[in-house]
């Protein structure tokens, strides 16, 4: 039983690692703004076409919602490479 545990922390700590290099891509706007983050929800990049820099309220809500759905993207990322891990244990779905 120790060396099952071990080894799904070992299996946890490389899917970090792996969730820090991959990342996901979200837009908002019809690609007016556009978002990028990894897999352990940090924001690597913001790009804004400069034709939605004319309306700044706009442009916020814009941001936000691709914020939003990187974010989600990004937990559904991580989700289904834990879910990997619990899966290899016979572990239910949800409880890693």
């Amino acid at each position: 039983m120790i060396r099952q545990m071990q080894q799904m922390q070992d299996r946890m700590a490389k899917v970090q690692t792996e969730l820090e290099s991959e990342t996901v891509e979200a837009g908002a706007g019809g690609g007016a703004v556009r978002v990028v983050m990894t897999g352990t929800q940090k924001v690597v990049s913001v790009a804004i076409d400069p034709a939605a820099a004319g309306d700044s309220e706009m442009l916020q809500d814009l941001v936000v919602a691709a914020v939003n759905e990187a974010l989600e993207l990004s937990k559904q990322l991580a989700a289904a490479k834990m879910q990997a891990i619990a899966s290899g244990l016979g572990l239910p779905p949800g409880l890693v």
